[in-house]
Parts: structure tokens; C-alpha cells; sequence
């Protein structure tokens, strides 16, 4: 609200017979001074990190404002991190608990590896987004509210009996009750646009209120919108409008006590940008195709929420990517092994579901030794499961899930920025020892997103195609690298290398059909012997921390985050804790028995009821594996670990 003096001087100059345009810029100028000072007024808090959550309906554009606040947050230098979490249903019922659709966002001026357990920040477009997220937020955090919205229609739907603005619930807590719908509604009624967009702009309001909270160059939101809406230059000027009027209201209101300043995270030179796990593998692959001297095939059926992979790789045809959108999963991989034979990087993405599927696929794999990726981004099963929530899964699926002595590479990616690397790795060993890898990356790291710095491609390393040169006399389908037992790849048409492979078992060599007991017992060997050989072609397992010591804190995929984080901070505390997160699974590093061996505990966090652990106690029988496990579609939370980790520790030193 402008100061009762502003408005009485206001009051003074249109009742007096001054000139209209006189009075108009006095006004102006009155107006844009009375901002100045009470922007003055505001305290300006100065923090390492900050942690947002925005929550509405899906349809209140939540997704989108995340993504825009990441984005300005990222090009300002910004370390981040974040976590979309949004209904199954396409069409959510609006106003419920169910229905609501989230986003978390995580910035700092220090390192960021997590979302944050606790929002400093909540956006609740409706009572329905403040109840489920009210044991997510901090003691005293600043809660906006599109009070539009907080009516008897809205706290019916959420399931509240009072008035939850009303009922002392909110005490302690900086409530901003804003008419974020009624504001938007009237500011774009000049550009004669349907309700149902109206409607639909409102999320531009929001951005406009947080770019002034945190002190955001109003610029680059308008470069976002104009970006984004490039297309449909009809919605820019009315969104743009929105936005400055979030801005505007925020600027002038004396609800909101204090404004956050979090500074450029201090990060080393080079060209950084917000990155999402699924871009990532698929950028991943196009480099690996590229330095594979290949063509990249992706053959898929879409599935949540693996499918942003196919979609980014459908954009990428200026750069050689062949996308086929199949039918069903079995022909999706069917398709890739094809391409594999003919000569191609061969891909295939799905989530669990489809994994099961592809099952026969990968055993066709395994017996023609091909080349092939396929990347499982996990989410909570069985069956439909949780489709758009995280979880570890499917590990015990793709060690185990095929019929026959079927083995394949396994590998993890553990961050969003680095999915790009494993999907580079994994279609590295497919190559290079002619044989399925699976990449498995999760809800969690596919939806969510970080700071990423983007790789010269020609500083990455280069991927050695086993190929075949024409007319060698040498050449036999199943002959094989004396140091990796990789066959050769002989693409079809290749003068003098005639071949053929299928499903049938190989002979030895000549790769001919055979039903000879001894043969198919050899081959079996070979084919396994084959992947234990990968290990000596991957890294040595690092340990964060001490390399010897109380407690030893293992993890795999993406919970090195909250793990890292956790650890990390116990670390300061001056706790003997140390971590070690796999992203080689099978076969693993060649260390990792010496590391166990050096610890007085091993604790095993896995977002699944002990897959991994239970794989550790068939591969490294000789030592005693706790475990702390949670499968409710989430990631761990930093003070959980920590609880747990605290309480082992003190077990040890009684």
C-alpha cells in the first residue's frame, strides 16, 4: 500500500487546477519514488542458499514457473537443483490434495546437491497446495497465497474443516495473501484473450512477485517468455503484462518483510547451463554416436518418464539422430538391434513396464553380441505403480530379468548433469565390447535438473568401433579380442564378410548354428567371461571422505545427493562417516572388496526394499550389510540419513 502522505499529495493534485500533464508526471514520479523508498524499507537478506516450492493445479502452470525461476537462477550463476513432482492423471481433480502438482527448487551460492528437505518459500495457488505441502516448509518460511482461490468451494475440495488462514495454523509463518487471479484478470482484459488463457497467465503473476523477492533482473524473464512463446507472439505482450504486474504488486505491498539475495555460486570457468536428466542422456548419446563415428538410432515407445528422451532425440535430426517411435516396447528394441546390426549406435529408452518387455530383446542381444544401450529411467511399480514418482526399482530387472545366462552391463547415472556422461559411458562399453548395456537413470534424476557445464566434444574421449576392414581374410563372425573377448563388428554388405546371426546359439568361431552340448557350455562361459572382463575398463570405486573408518555410507543411481550431502555434513560435525555411491554395478569395480574391508559398518541406502544389498551379499559374502530403505515415491531427505547415520554411529561407540 502506498504511505498515507503519497496519497493525500496524490489526492492534492488532481483536485487543484494544475495541467493534466503536469499532474500525470507528477504522479508518475510520486508513484516511482514511493516505490524506491519502501524497496529501501525492505530488508534485504543476504543467504547461501534458498529453497522454493511452487504448488497449484497442473493446470496453474507450476511446472512452467519452476522452470522459468531455475532458468534465471541458472544464468545469473546460480548453483542449483531441482524436483518436479506432479499428479499420474492427465486430468487431476483441480482443487483436491491429489491433484496437486509440484515443483522444488533448490539455488545457492555454495554447492547445491539436492532440492532441499524444507521449502524457505512456498507458492500455494490453492488450499489443496498449502495442506500438502505444509510439512515441507521451515518454522517461519514466507507463504504466498492466491487468495482468490481460499473460499468454501476450495477448502471443501482440499478437505478442511476451518479456514486454514484463519484458524491459527499459520502463526509464525509470513503469509502473503495476494489476488493472483483477480490482478491477472484485469490486466489482461485489453488484450482480448479467452478466460480459459487467463487463466492460464496467472503463473506469469507468480514469477513476477518471486523475480522481486529475489532481487532478478526482470529482463531475463521477459527473454524467457519471449522464448518461449515464439510461436504464439499473441501471448507474449499479455504474459509480459502479467509478469510486470507480479513484480509491480510485490514492489508495493508491505506484506512480504524481506527480500533474499543469493549470490553467483563460485564455479570455474566455462559455458554452464540448467540441465535435465533426460536432455542429458540424450545429448549423451548423440556425443557418443559422434565420437563412435556412428549414426545414433533410437528406437522406443513412449512411457513416463522416459519419454522427454525420444522427444529431445526427435529435435536432433540436423545432427545424424534416426528416431523411430514404435508400436510397443518389444518393437521398439527389436528396431534398435536392427540398427545395431546394420551398423548404428542402437538405442532403446522405457521405464520399468517396458523394461519387462524388452526382456527377449536383450536376450537377442546377448546371444549376437551386438552393440546396444538401453536406458531404464526407474519410477515405483509394480505395474503402473507410481508413474510419475521415483524409485530404485528395477536393479534386481536388469541384473536378473531375462531367461537363460543372460549378462548384460549395468550401470548408474547419480545426477541429472551427469546422465550425460553414463549415457556417453554406456554407449562407450556396448561399443567397444560389443554387448547390451543398461543405463539406469530415475524419475528423480530424469525430471529434475542442475547446473551443468557443457563439454567440448572433442575433449571427450574417443570410442573405438571394433570394426572389420573389407575382404579380411581373417575374419569370423566369433572371433575375438584376446584382451576383451569382444567379437567383430562386420556391418552387412561389407565386401567378402558375408555373415549371418540370430537367436539360435553361435559355434565357436564360424558362428554357425549349433546344438553341441560342449559348445553352447563354452560359449555361455565366453559370453560371461566377456562382461567380467568390462571391470578392467571402468575406474576404481572412489570413497568420499577417509578411506578407512566407523561407518561406511553406500549408495547407488541417484540418491548420491541427499547421500553426499548427508555424509558431508557429518563430516564437519568431525563423525568417522565416509561414502561410496556405485555407478558401475555389474560388473563392479575392481576395489571395492579393499574399501569394505576398511570399515567398522556398512549401511546400504537404496530408495527400494534392499535390492542392492542383497546383490552385495552374492558378490562380497565376507562382510555384514545394514540397511535403510524407504519406498514412498521420494527421495531420501538429508535429516533422515543423518537420524540414521547418528544412530549407527552411536551403536558403534557403545
Amino acid at each position: 500500500m502506498l504511505s498515507i502522505n503519497v496519497i493525500y499529495i496524490i489526492n492534492d493534485l488532481f483536485s487543484s487546477n494544475s495541467h493534466g500533464l503536469f499532474a500525470y508526471i507528477s504522479l508518475t514520479l510520486l508513484i516511482k519514488s514511493a516505490a524506491e523508498i519502501m524497496k529501501k524499507r525492505v530488508k534485504v537478506i543476504e543467504r547461501d542458499d534458498v529453497v522454493v516450492k511452487f504448488a497449484g493445479d497442473s493446470g496453474d502452470g507450476i511446472q512452467l514457473t519452476g522452470a522459468q525461476f531455475s532458468d534465471t537462477s541458472a544464468f545469473i550463476g546460480n548453483d542449483l537443483a531441482t524436483f518436479p513432482d506432479y499428479p499420474a492423471e492427465i486430468r487431476a481433480p483441480q482443487g483436491t490434495v491429489a491433484g496437486v502438482s509440484g515443483f522444488q527448487v533448490h539455488i545457492g551460492h555454495k554447492e547445491v546437491s539436492t532440492p532441499g528437505d524444507l521449502a524457505d518459500v512456498l507458492v500455494a495457488m490453492n488450499p489443496a497446495a498449502l495442506k500438502a505441502n505444509m510439512k515441507w516448509i521451515k518454522p517461519g518460511a514466507t507463504i504466498i497465497v492466491d487468495i482468490d482461490n481460499f473460499d468454501s468451494r476450495h477448502y471443501k475440495l482440499a478437505d478442511y474443516i476451518e479456514d486454514p488462514l484463519e484458524d491459527g495454523s499459520l502463526e509464525g509463518y509470513n503469509v502473503v495473501k495476494a489476488p493472483i487471479t483477480d490482478m491477472t484478470r484485469d490486466v489482461i482484459k485489453k488484450f482480448g484473450l479467452s478466460s480459459k488463457i487467463a487463466e492460464k497467465t496467472k503463473n506469469q503473476f507468480v514469477a513476477g512477485i518471486l523475480f522481486w523477492l529475489f532481487n532478478r533482473d526482470l529482463s531475463i524473464g521477459e527473454d524467457f517468455l519471449r522464448d518461449r512463446f515464439k510461436s504464439k507472439p499473441e501471448l507474449i505482450d499479455a504474459n509480459l503484462e502479467v509478469l510486470h504486474a507480479g513484480y509491480n504488486y510485490a514492489e508495493t505491498i508491505e506484506a512480504i518483510e524481506a527480500t533474499y539475495q543469493v549470490k553467483p555460486a563460485e564455479k570455474g570457468a566455462g559455458l554452464y547451463r540448467n540441465i535435465s536428466g533426460n536432455v542429458a542422456v540424450a545429448w549423451g548419446l548423440l556425443a557418443a554416436a559422434e565420437k563412435a563415428g556412428r549414426k545414433l538410432f533410437l528406437g522406443s515407445y513412449p512411457i513416463t518418464p522416459a519419454s522427454e528422451i525420444l522427444q529431445e532425440l526427435a529435435k536432433m535430426k540436423n545432427l545424424g539422430a534416426v528416431v523411430f517411435q514404435a508400436e510397443d516396447e518389444i518393437a521398439g528394441i527389436c528396431s534398435a538391434i536392427g540398427a545395431s546390426f546394420a551398423g548404428c549406435l542402437g538405442v532403446s529408452s522405457t521405464s520399468g513396464p517396458g523394461l519387462s518387455l524388452k526382456s527377449e530383446g536383450l536376450g537377442l542381444a546377448v546371444i549376437t553380441e551386438l552393440p546396444l544401450v538401453v536406458v531404464d529411467v526407474q519410477r515405483g511399480g509394480p505395474s503402473t505403480g507410481l508413474p510419475t514418482k521415483t524409485e530404485q526399482s528395477d536393479l534386481f530387472q536388469a541384473l536378473y530379468g531375462r531367461h537363460g545366462e543372460s549378462q548384460v552391463v549395468v550401470i548408474a547415472s547419480s545426477s541429472p548433469a551427469n546422465c550425460f556422461d553414463f549415457a556417453f559411458e554406456a554407449s562407450r562399453i556396448a561399443i567397444e565390447h560389443m554387448t547390451p548395456v543398461i543405463l539406469l537413470s530415475d524419475g528423480y534424476l530424469a525430471n529434475g535438473s542442475e547446473l551443468w557445464h557443457i563439454p567440448q566434444v572433442k575433449d571427450l574421449p574417443d570410442i573405438k568401433a571394433p570394426l572389420v576392414q573389407d575382404n579380411d581374410p581373417e575374419y569370423q563372425p566369433y572371433k575375438r579380442n584376446p584382451e576383451t573377448l569382444a567379437r567383430s563388428w562386420a556391418l552387412p554388405g561389407q565386401p567378402g564378410l558375408r555373415h549371418h546371426i540370430g537367436g539360435l546359439e553361435k559355434a565357436d568361431l564360424t558362428g554357425e548354428i549349433s546344438y553341441d552340448p560342449y559348445n553352447h557350455e563354452k560359449m555361455t562361459h565366453m559370453r560371461n567371461e566377456k562382461i567380467a572382463r568390462v571391470a578392467k575398463y571402468i575406474p576404481l570405486q572412489e570413497v568420499i571422505g577417509p578411506d578407512k573408518g566407523d561407518l561406511l555410507v553406500v549408495g547407488w543411481g541417484g540418491t548420491f545427493g541427499a547421500l553426499y550431502t548427508a555424509v558431508v555434513e557429518m563430516q564437519e560435525e568431525g563423525k568417522s562417516i565416509s561414502l561410496v555411491q556405485f555407478n558401475y554395478i555389474n560388473p563392479m569395480p575392481v576395489n571395492v572388496q579393499e574399501i569394505f574391508g576398511k570399515f567398522k559398518k556398512i549401511i546400504v541406502c537404496e530408495l527400494n526394499l534392499g535390492q542392492f544389498a542383497s546383490y552385495l551379499r552374492s558378490q562380497l559374502p565376507g562382510f555384514s550389510y545394514l540397511q535403510f530403505n524407504k519406498v514412498q515415491g521420494l527421495p531420501f531427505l538429508i535429516s533422515e540419513l543423518k537420524q540414521q547415520f547418528s544412530e549407527v554411529l552411536n551403536n558403534i561407540e557403545k
